[in-house]
């Protein structure tokens, strides 16, 4: 099957780095599990989408995608990159392709694996963007087997030696013109094989369990910003090295404050008395105080104020932003008939001075068409 890996991500072929892990960080958030549970077409679409990253985001990988195009990660089982979980398959024929043009050797022959990576995604108020936080979360992950030390044999017992790569966990085949060295079938390229497997783990080396971690948050941290714990990912097989965990931070919609980096901006409506005698009102704000903004006689619709250092903190620095507010005059309602009385009697006193903007607007447009004419 053909498949695109620069479709899949949304991204053109000759897209950079940054532009290519952009593409991927927003389609791995709007797709991940854990915002889609049940849902087996994300579930589908995120496997894709970490399949066609795992490929383009390496160099030498992708320069062979592009010349050779997909079927060159096939391990001859007619499954692509995500059906090895990056781990056999795709990963070992590259391995010796360029290993072997470089004059370099790939072996496992210990049977040690990396874990995998995990990600979490975590939700942020502004506020505790703003003051940082030490948050806690649970992650399902695999460990290390306490029974059998993450070997996957049963106490007393040691895996054997494979007798069909005699423990190199490598096999050789020949495809056409290309001699290329595979995964060991039998082994799965670990080289040894568990013949009595530990009870608690079925010879995997590893159980399932939640673990609590503790994530600093510090103040003044981004929207989309990403956490690298390493080596909290799953741990690896036969002893090997434990993958790590991704975090993902997300800041969710603030009632009356927008965020533009380190300042905020926030709309406050005021009556159109206030505009236009002059007046104050006060703000709350983010560090638990409260501001009082003066309003100017003849203020119009769409003022700004600005508050300064009452914006976010930049992130490890001592500066903060500013805090914008912008004023919306709002035209009275449901008057009674006192109320529209005096207003048509200030109209009737109102003059151009009262409303130099809307007679400027109407004099020009009046001069403007009587020249055409």
């Amino acid at each position: 099957m053909n498949v695109d890996y620069y479709k899949i991500l949304g991204v053109t072929r000759e897209c950079d780095e940054k532009t290519l892990k952009s593409a991927f960080r927003k389609l791995a958030m709007q797709y991940h599990p854990d915002r889609n549970p049940g849902n087996k077409e994300a579930e589908k679409r995120f496997k894709e989408i970490g399949e066609a990253y795992e490929i383009l985001k390496d160099p030498q990988k992708r320069a062979a995608y592009d010349r050779y195009g997909h079927t060159v990660f096939n391990d001859g089982r007619g499954g692509g990159a995500a059906s090895s979980g990056f781990s056999g398959g795709f990963s070992d024929i590259f391995d010796n392709i360029f290993g072997e043009m470089m004059g370099g050797r790939y072996s496992r022959s210990d049977g040690r694996e990396r874990g995998a990576d995990i990600s979490y995604n975590m939700d942020l108020t502004l506020e505790e963007a703003y003051s940082g936080k030490i948050g806690q979360i649970r992650v399902p992950t695999s460990i290390t087997c306490n029974a059998c030390g993450g070997e996957g044999a049963k106490k007393g017992t040691e895996p054997v030696i494979c007798k069909t790569c005699h423990g190199t966990g490598r096999v050789r085949a020949s495809q056409g013109f290309f001699s290329l060295e595979r995964s060991c079938p039998k082994c799965h390229g670990r080289g040894r094989i568990v013949e009595h497997p530990c009870f608690s783990c079925h010879g995997s080396g590893r159980t399932q369990e939640d673990r609590t971690l503790t994530i600093p948050i510090p103040a003044g941290i981004e929207d989309g910003t990403r956490i690298r714990l390493s080596g909290e990912g799953e741990s690896g097989v036969r002893s090997g090295p434990s993958g790590d965990l991704y975090v993902f931070l997300s800041i969710t919609p603030h009632e009356f404050f927008q965020r533009e980096g380190a300042n905020l901006y926030c709309q406050v409506p005021i009556s159109m008395t206030t505009a236009a005698l002059g007046g104050q009102f006060e703000v709350s704000t983010l560090d638990g105080t409260k501001t009082r903004v003066k309003v100017p006689e003849g203020t119009q619709n769409g003022k700004q104020f600005r508050l300064k250092g009452k914006g976010m903190p930049v992130l490890r620095q001592e500066a903060k932003g500013d805090l914008y507010i912008q004023v919306t005059v709002e035209t009275p309602q449901k008057l009674t008939k006192h109320q529209r009385e005096l207003l048509q009697e200030f109209s009737q006193l109102s003059n151009h001075e009262n409303s130099p903007q809307s007679h400027g607007f109407f004099a020009r447009m009046k001069d403007f068409f009587d020249g055409i004419s």
